[in-house]
């Protein structure tokens, strides 16, 4: 590897909060529940923005750790087909299809030090240091270089909580969340200390959990643990100041940054799409009691995946396709027309259903799902297999949205006044802090 240096001291600083919605975070600090957060804001500048799609963790902070779109680096959900199969499979940092910004770094004889992204699991080498964030399954696996393993269980990290010992259990989620924030804490100081770095990294993705698991205690003022919401926030505000304060103690100057990887609301509804594209015929099992894809018959025209990605049967694409390629166009258009007048009642269900080809470019782009829906806030898509209604109840009680995610700047520089920011946008501007090109 290079040999280090400093380029001139140039050091930049992320703070991820993941699930942050612009709005939530807004009404937070003109309440006085995020004070450190306004106070960067007011001395920077913070806007909204829309995500890579679809709006889930795997996708957007992959997008952010290569600056590309999922055409490019190739990642599509929390579990993706095999090409040419009908199986799925966690996709791993290793089938990450292009060069993140810790190599470009490094590539400019900069370090990175990279603390509890998602998607970077199993750990490989960067010029620097990395911890994995969720989806991590062994802590061995997930520190490079290895001798920052024994750190790593010094300060006791743990990668994320347990959903079945936190879920309808406040007392032991907020509990979790706040040991797992502190665990952030102890590793971010011992790395910060060990290191030589030009980029500092770090994400929380407890604020994340809290609005899966227990969005209405923000929602209703009157709700038994609205406090304990308010507290975690507090405590993530703290910490976000904390990190701004030694970042500045450090001469780090203004290449300050914070932001999330999508937004979020509260979940009303299920949407089962593979139900409603069986209802109007376009899927169809070779077993009416499967419920899982590899059931899918030649008959079929299109199926979904979660959280909202529809594939056209195409023929020559999968095992059992039938699908002209001339007939591709014709039956999106409708598949999308028939989507987007989905009614729960008197309610429009769906706000919009992108075409892939609209919003994929890259090499990989062809591996992507056809179309991409976007549901209205409060309905909650699913790819699930089997489900009786279109609709079900809900089994979380915030979802992602794709829209609502923030980006907090003090470089007011690089973020013009602009109404239509995306993540993708946000990677290169924290390169240009360090004047390095994305490429």
């Amino acid at each position: 590897m290079p040999k280090w240096s400093q380029r001139s001291g140039r050091r930049a600083c992320v703070v991820g909060l993941d699930g942050v919605p612009y709005s939530m975070l807004q009404r937070f600090m003109d309440a006085g529940v995020t004070p450190r957060l306004r106070d960067l804001a007011a001395r920077g500048r913070m806007a909204s923005m829309t995500v890579s799609l679809p709006e889930i963790s795997s996708v957007s902070w992959t997008t952010f750790m290569t600056g590309r779109n999922p055409g490019t680096h190739g990642i599509y959900g929390f579990t993706d087909l095999h090409e040419g199969t009908y199986k799925t499979s966690f996709p791993s940092f290793r089938d990450v299809k292009t060069e993140t910004i810790w190599d470009r770094l490094g590539a400019a004889n900069m370090r990175s030090v990279v603390i509890n992204q998602p998607a970077t699991y199993p750990a490989r080498p960067i010029h620097g240091a990395l911890v994995s964030g969720f989806v991590a399954v062994h802590l061995d696996r997930s520190v490079f270089p290895a001798k920052y393993l024994k750190t790593a269980r010094e300060v006791g990290y743990e990668i994320d909580l347990d959903a079945a010992e936190v879920r309808g259990n406040p007392p032991a989620l907020f509990g979790k969340l706040h040991e797992l924030l502190g665990m952030r804490r102890r590793m971010l100081e011992a790395l910060w200390k060990a290191e030589k770095w030009n980029l500092m990294e770090v994400v929380v993705t407890g604020t994340d959990r809290l609005h899966h698991f227990i969005w209405d205690a923000y929602e209703d003022p009157s709700h038994a643990h609205h406090g304990d919401f308010l507290d975690y926030y507090r405590a993530v505000d703290a910490f976000v100041g904390d990190v701004a304060d030694r970042f500045a103690a450090d001469g780090g100057g203004e290449n300050f940054f914070v932001l999330s990887d999508h937004g979020f609301c509260g979940t009303q509804k299920e949407v089962y799409l593979n139900t409603f594209l069986a209802e109007n015929g376009y899927l169809v099992l070779g077993d009416a009691k499967a419920d899982a894809l590899g059931a899918i018959s030649e008959r079929a025209t299109a199926f979904c995946l979660d959280p909202a990605r529809i594939y056209i049967h195409r023929r020559g694409r999968f095992p059992r396709g039938s699908v002209a390629p001339a007939d591709v166009a014709p039956l999106k258009a409708e598949i999308k027309a028939r989507i987007e007048a989905l009614r729960d009642g008197d309610e429009p269900v769906v706000r919009h259903v992108f075409d892939g080809a609209e919003v994929y470019f890259g090499p990989e782009a062809d591996r992507g799902p056809d179309l991409l829906v976007v549901p209205r806030n409060g309905y909650d898509c699913k790819g699930r297999i089997g489900a009786p209604g279109i609709f079900g109840e809900r089994r979380l009680q915030g979802m992602h949205t794709w829209d609502d995610a923030f980006f907090l700047t003090l470089r007011a520089d690089l973020l013009p006044q602009a109404d239509n920011l995306n993540l993708v946008d946000v990677p290169a501007r924290v390169l240009q802090s360090l004047e390095v090109d994305l490429g």
